[in-house]
């Protein structure tokens, strides 16, 4: 399966390009994982182009009004739909400061949240791209992630 993470705006915090860079070389030894930035804007215009950069993948929306599950959940969930084969790219779309559309939420199959505050794009990133490498790591069997 290709993992794509569409987020609206090109990081600018020296910590969040340092992690990013950091977690897309770690995450390239487990398979195809890709970043792709859309330009940031006001809530609607920024909905229309993450829709638009996912036509036809499986849309998992990051959003604090979402489902959160635990790692283990969210590995079996993945490992689940993989397995079906019906999924071949798995898209995770982070908005810009004024968040989601209910248009797109609703548009997109599951609607994920990383916590229940609201984090800055650059953070839910970070997080997000973490938790891609650990469950990467979980399916190789790695010892990375402890329960």
């Amino acid at each position: 399966m290709r993992f794509l993470v569409v987020i609206a705006g090109k990081p600018a915090l020296a910590y969040a390009k340092a992690a990013v860079t950091e977690y897309m070389k770690r995450l390239g030894r487990f398979g195809s994982y890709e970043l792709l930035v859309v330009k940031a804007g006001e809530s609607e215009a920024v909905s229309a182009r993450l829709l638009e950069a996912t036509g036809g993948c499986y849309r998992i929306v990051l959003d604090e009004r979402g489902h959160a599950p635990t790692t283990r959940n969210l590995a079996k969930t993945i490992d689940d739909l993989e397995m079906a084969g019906e999924v071949k790219t798995m898209a995770f779309l982070i908005g810009a400061a004024d968040g989601h559309t209910e248009a797109l939420r609703s548009r997109c199959e599951m609607c994920l949240s990383l916590s229940s505050l609201t984090l800055q794009h650059e953070l839910a990133l970070v997080v997000l791209l973490e938790q891609l490498y650990r469950l990467a790591s979980i399916k190789s069997g790695s010892p990375y992630h402890r329960d």
